[in-house]
């Protein structure tokens, strides 16, 4: 029987589908130049022609926040394309090939994995720079060993099964039957992780720029907007509250996305109301 969106999956395909098409929107066209400053506007409130005000430089927070977040998801997109990507190929070749090369492998990700994944990207960031490129690669290098970790535990189940077995009779190569049969049943799990590391990324790249050490100014993103509002929150508490507000629906409904996709992809939960 095929199993219907439970209200939490619908909630969270229209929160997290709305913040996409505003960020794909704020791609092409914002209500106002995200950058363009106007200090004859400053510290506007919500409402007339700036909907949700302005900051400090005369800058309407809207056309910020649409800007911020088409920043905040293409480095999400990026960070956890690298991470599964990354993290994927050495969990198959590690769980697969075993022997010295699987030990010697997952003692280094086992020592990453000590470290948790936002301090390991601050000390990357030390060495790469705060920068958009740096952000990805420092969260992408902090979240690979939790993407490895899952892989080489799916593949250790499979590469023992008849299908595997199989593929070896037939003469298949190693690579060819990694590829071709072991990388394909890795999806689901993937899957599920890629979802829930999406809403850790958006966290984290928030956390970082409001460290100082993401995205620099004047480029807008969720993180950076929150830390410039801080001198401002008693004058101006809407430019602390709508980026924040806009990071706790993504993971919300980023959360309530995720637990549909495991639901319907997890073979433990099938039949299960």
């Amino acid at each position: 029987m095929k199993k219907k969106l439970s209200p939490q999956a619908l909630i969270g395909l229209l929160v997290v589908g709305t913040i996409v098409l505003a960020a794909i929107v704020g791609l092409f066209w914002t209500p106002y130049a995200p950058l363009q400053i106007n200090f004859s506007a400053r510290f506007k409130p919500p409402g007339g022609a700036y909907w949700l005000g302005t900051d400090e430089f005369g800058r309407d927070e809207l056309s910020r926040l649409m800007a911020g977040a088409s920043n905040s998801l293409w480095i999400s997109c990026l960070t956890v394309l690298f991470a599964v990507t990354v993290g994927s190929a050495i969990g198959v070749v590690t769980g697969f090939v075993r022997g010295w090369t699987d030990r010697i492998v997952m003692a280094f990700i086992n020592a990453l994995l000590a470290f948790p994944g936002l301090l390991l990207a601050l000390a990357l960031l030390a060495v790469f720079g705060a920068n958009q490129y740096g952000i990805i690669l420092a969260l992408g290098l902090a979240y690979t060993p939790s993407v490895t970790r899952i892989v080489r535990g799916t593949v250790l189940s499979l590469r023992e099964k008849e299908f595997i077995e199989s593929s070896r009779v037939l003469g298949n190569s190693e690579l060819y039957t990694m590829v071709r049969h072991v990388l394909p049943n890795c999806v689901a799990p993937l899957t599920v992780l890629a979802t829930s590391m999406f809403g850790w990324v958006i966290l984290s790249e928030s956390a970082l720029s409001f460290l100082g050490l993401g995205v620099p100014p004047p480029a807008p993103t969720w993180g950076n907007m929150l830390a410039s509002a801080r001198p401002y929150m008693n004058q101006a508490a809407y430019l602390s509250i709508f980026p924040g507000l806009c990071i706790a629906l993504t993971l919300l409904g980023i959360n309530f996305l995720g637990d549909a996709v495991r639901d319907l992809l997890d073979p433990r939960m099938k039949g299960v109301e």
